[in-house]
């Protein structure tokens, strides 16, 4: 298991939550729905949004330089590009690459982890029907006395300020005692119904996913997976196939629809998540139920309200309106830790919108989160 460093976390930043309202740097407005680490208002980061780049920069290399991952993803122009995921980093040599799994040594691209030879990972036995971001509409709903195998892998390719997960970020690839895909895979028993890849994100470590994915298929086991889809179009495209072919879903977790705040929050761009998306959906006709690809958004007080939901809700609409939506309360953590859960409000104001803009299956996740501080 991962250390835990909640204190450690405290200590590195140099500082603890802040009770009360805080101040944007843009416009000096107070409120108790700007997060006291990034320091800047909703509106500010639309109407301002070059300016609210360069404050979000700073704040997310300071955030990723606490547990020592690279500030940014490398683009050393003589560097080794790395294919698995959005980030596309070119890796100087003895550079990390931005999910800290790549390095360079002679010219070459080195792998830490993420190969079928070496995941870097937890598992676990989670019994269904359990709290899965579709648990509504998937198969494994109805398994009782079954269980899914729960595989988080220990590494991202984003920084979300607000991550529910964060303690990835302490397994370091040269510390951490490897699982290789077939280990993995003899985990599963008579009684495991389905897996789920998560993490951090699946996208980081993906030739390890696909190949236990590919063994755990073998063996009758529903492939689902959980992702903010920065994966290489190519990996996507087996990952959905698997899930296609075995009755399980992808999840995919759209942070915001505007790219500006997207980068905000998480530290990169949505364009390759949003094509990922569309990638996906245009193959769920040929699998109803369950349905191969659900969306969910996490609901995080001040940023992601409801006019973002409703630009999301729009795309996905517009692909197609029957994919399932879940929008999920936002329980204080990381970097956000001083922001109030996500309110009730908040929540059914967001899934009308969702509603209003065409989607027919919208549902609030994680009701026993909600608050009503705002």
């Amino acid at each position: 298991m991962f250390e835990d460093t909640i204190g450690s976390l405290g200590r590195r930043k140099g500082q603890c939550p802040r009770d009360g309202g805080q101040t944007c740097k843009l416009c000096g407005r107070t409120s108790p729905l700007i997060s006291a680490t990034l320091e800047l208002c909703l509106e500010c980061i639309r109407t301002r949004p070059a300016e609210a780049l360069r404050i979000a920069e700073s704040v997310h290399a300071d955030a990723r330089r606490a547990f020592d991952l690279p500030a940014f993803a490398p683009r050393t122009a003589s560097g080794v590009r790395c294919p698995l995921c959005a980030g596309e980093c070119r890796i100087g040599e003895a550079e990390k690459g931005y999910c800290g799994l790549r390095t360079v040594r002679d010219g070459r691209l080195v792998n830490l982890a993420g190969t079928p030879q070496r995941g870097i990972l937890e598992w676990y036995r989670d019994p269904l029907p359990t709290n899965c971001v579709a648990d509504w509409v998937c198969a494994g709903r109805r398994q009782s006395g079954c269980h899914n195998l729960a595989v988080f892998y220990a590494s991202c390719t984003l920084d979300c300020l607000f991550c529910q997960n964060w303690h990835f970020r302490e397994a370091s690839p040269n510390r951490c005692r490897g699982v290789t895909a077939t280990e993995l895979a003899d985990a599963a028993n008579s009684e495991t119904f389905c897996v789920c890849f998560f993490g951090g994100d699946p996208a980081s470590q993906m030739p390890h996913a696909l190949a236990t994915a590919r063994h755990l298929a073998n063996q009758g086991v529903a492939v689902c997976w959980e992702t903010a889809g920065t994966s290489n179009p190519k990996l996507l495209d087996l990952a959905v196939q698997l899930s296609l072919e075995t009755g399980g879903c992808v999840k995919f977790d759209l942070k915001a629809y505007d790219e500006v705040l997207h980068t905000v929050l998480t530290g990169g761009p949505n364009r390759r998540s949003l094509e990922n998306f569309a990638r996906a959906a245009s193959r769920v006709s040929e699998r109803l139920e369950p349905p191969l690809v659900v969306a969910s958004t996490l609901l995080v007080p001040g940023y992601v309200d409801a006019a973002e939901v409703s630009r999301i809700a729009q795309f996905i609409a517009g692909l197609n309106p029957r994919i399932p939506y879940s929008l999920l309360g936002f329980a204080p953590h990381f970097y956000m830790a001083g922001l109030p859960r996500t309110s009730a409000r908040h929540a059914e104001e967001a899934q009308a919108a969702a509603r209003s803009a065409g989607l027919r299956n919208v549902r609030i996740g994680n009701r026993h989160l909600l608050g009503h501080d705002y």
